[in-house]
Formats: structure tokens, sequence, C-alpha cells
């Protein structure tokens, strides 16, 4: 009987040599991507303009056509806020619960597996590759409190774990597998040659904003403004983009960087109000809380203060609501040493 393994894909180059060295064994594999909301790649590319000429592809389908696998892409948004908010394992260097991330998607792995009949679980990983989720003595944890127990085989260093019940039964040649370890990626760099793979997302790129310092920040302080921590798809995409300007407790500026980022903002209008100027050319930029017509006018500064018009001695905007209705502002532009460091996130 032919074997079935689901795999985890990320859309990187481990989780793609792992298929692969499975699928050499003759081992059926289709292949699970989780969607969290903080993926990096294909949002920032698809708005900005000097990343058009980056690829706007989803990596983990492309992976899986390469590969020749079904797979299966499950939205996770909502379940995964939980991990998010709330740890067990505490977070990384930033906002990432990495090891807390690993746990509930082989969870999620290993019930998909059990409703469609599959046999076990291939991921990526290697020994000592990731601080807090890749440890020796953290891997054993992801079998014991996802349930997977020894139904999780990790192919690229299976040699330098104890054998698997895959391994144990046959299902898989133990010594067809490798003994990859540690933080450097040649071993899997050459093995992709030897397997013909010679484009592949850059192999030492992180796939989420969460363990992204900048990012991580403005979340902070996105709940602190809020007095808790929660988000919505749109707080998610709204932090990936523009300058993130917080002159007062009361209320934050996003600011368009560019004409792409402008255009994108766009699309808010109808839930933030806004400011756009009018006289040069400049930035849009949403107004993320409340505001009196003091803090307003600083606003209108601040956002005159990235146009064309910052060394004129006044600039105009339009400052519009949520409602549509719109007025004029005349305002001189916030000199630079005015703009305080801490203000921008």
């Amino acid at each position: 009987m032919q074997r079935k393994a689901v795999a985890l894909i990320s859309g990187g180059l481990d989780s793609m040599l792992a298929v692969k060295v499975v699928q050499e064994q003759g081992i059926h594999v289709e292949g699970i991507n989780f969607f969290t909301g903080f993926c990096v790649e294909g949002h920032t590319h698809a708005i900005r303009k000097k990343d058009r000429k980056k690829p706007k592809r989803n990596n983990a389908l492309w992976v899986a056509e390469q590969l020749g696998i079904k797979l299966h892409i499950i939205d996770i948004v909502e379940e995964y806020k939980e991990v998010v908010f709330n740890p067990k394992y505490g977070y990384g260097a930033n906002l990432n619960p990495c090891l807390d991330c690993k746990i509930f998607m082989v969870k999620k792995a290993r019930e998909w597996m059990e409703a469609h009949g599959f046999d076990f679980i291939i991921t990526g990983e290697v020994v000592g590759q990731r601080p807090k989720s890749q440890r020796r003595d953290t891997m054993p944890v992801v079998q014991r409190d996802s349930g997977i127990g020894d139904l999780l085989l990790r192919p690229l260093c299976a040699k330098n774990l104890p054998p698997t019940l895959p391994e144990r039964e046959g299902w898989v040649d133990r010594e067809k597998l490798y003994d990859f370890s540690g933080r450097t990626r040649k071993p899997q760099m050459a093995l992709a040659r030897r397997f013909g793979f010679e484009d592949y997302a850059q192999p030492a790129g992180g796939c989420c904003f969460l363990t992204d310092e900048q990012y991580s920040v403005k979340l902070q302080d996105l709940w602190q403004a809020r007095g808790d921590k929660q988000y919505e798809m749109d707080d998610i995409m709204l932090l990936k983009v523009g300058r993130h300007i917080r002159p007062s407790p009361e209320f934050k500026l996003i600011v368009s960087r560019e004409e792409g980022e402008g255009k994108f903002l766009q699309g808010y209008r109808n839930q933030y109000p806004s400011l756009k100027t009018v006289s040069h050319a400049g930035p849009l930029a949403l107004i993320d809380g409340t505001m009196d017509e003091e803090q307003l006018e600083l606003a209108a500064r601040i956002v005159a203060r990235y146009s064309q018009g910052k060394n004129a001695p006044e600039v105009e905007l339009e400052y519009r609501d949520t409602g549509g209705a719109s007025r004029t502002l005349k305002v001189a532009p916030l000199p630079p040493h005015e703009l305080k460091k801490e203000w921008v996130l």
C-alpha cells in the first residue's frame, strides 16, 4: 500500500527539499499552507513601486507546482490570534511566537491528516536552524504538545533525531534521509542543485512579519493605543504600508511613501479620516484615532512636511472625514527639527 504524507509548505527551500526527499521514496505527498495574514511575500511587493521587479508569486503555490503536488491553503487567521496574543512559550526576538506557532500548525496538520486518511506529517525543519523552535530540546516539545508523537518526520535532519514510526515501519528508508544541522544553508543549496532546483525563495529569508522588529513595534503600539491585544485583517495590512507616526496617544498618521502606497491607502478613506496635499504634490495620510483642531493642524503640518512643498511658507491640504465631507486646511510645513524621533514608529 502506498503511504501518504502531508507536508507543511512555507514556500521556502527547506520544505521544498523535504517533500522531494520523501517523494523519491515513492510516498504520495500533498501540501498544506496555513494563512495567518502575517506572511511577508507578495503584499508589499505588489504595492510599492521600488519592489515592482520582485516576484509577485505565492511561493507556496509555486513550490507545489515544481513538486507536482496538490496544495491545500487553509485560513487560520481567527484561530491564530490566540497564538499571537498568549504564546505559552513566549515570543522570540520580536513578536514572533515561533515555538507556539509550530506546535499550532503541526496540530492543525495532524487534524487534517486524520480527517483525510494520511499516514504522517513532513516538515522542512533542521536541528539548530532556528533559535526558538528548531532546537534539539524544543523539537520533542512540538511533537508532544501537537499530539503528533512519532508521526512527524523531518527528512532533512532525521539522522540527528530518534527514528520515527515511518522509519521504524519501513515506510521510508532512514538511510536515504539527511543529517543537516545548524544555521548554514550550504547543504540545502547543494541538495537543491542535485535535484535540479535552480529557482527558489531566498533560503535565509523569513516568511513572517512578526519576526520583523519594525513591524512588531507598530503592532505593540496598536495594542497599547487600543488598550487591548486585538487586530483585524485591515490592521495587519496597514501595518505593512507607509510611515507610521504617532504624535499623540490619541491618534497616529499612516503616511504613504510613494505612489503605489498612496493608491493602496486610497481604498481606506471611507474607514479613516484622511489628509491629502492639494497645492503641492505629496502623500495621502490616514488618521487612526481621534483629534481636536489643534492636533489636526499638527497632523496637517506633518503631512505637508513630506510633500514637495516642505520648504514653502504654506501648504494647502484637503481633510476628508469618513462620510466624504471635506474642507481645506492651510498650514506651514513642520520643520525637520520639530518632528520628534519618538513619534516615528
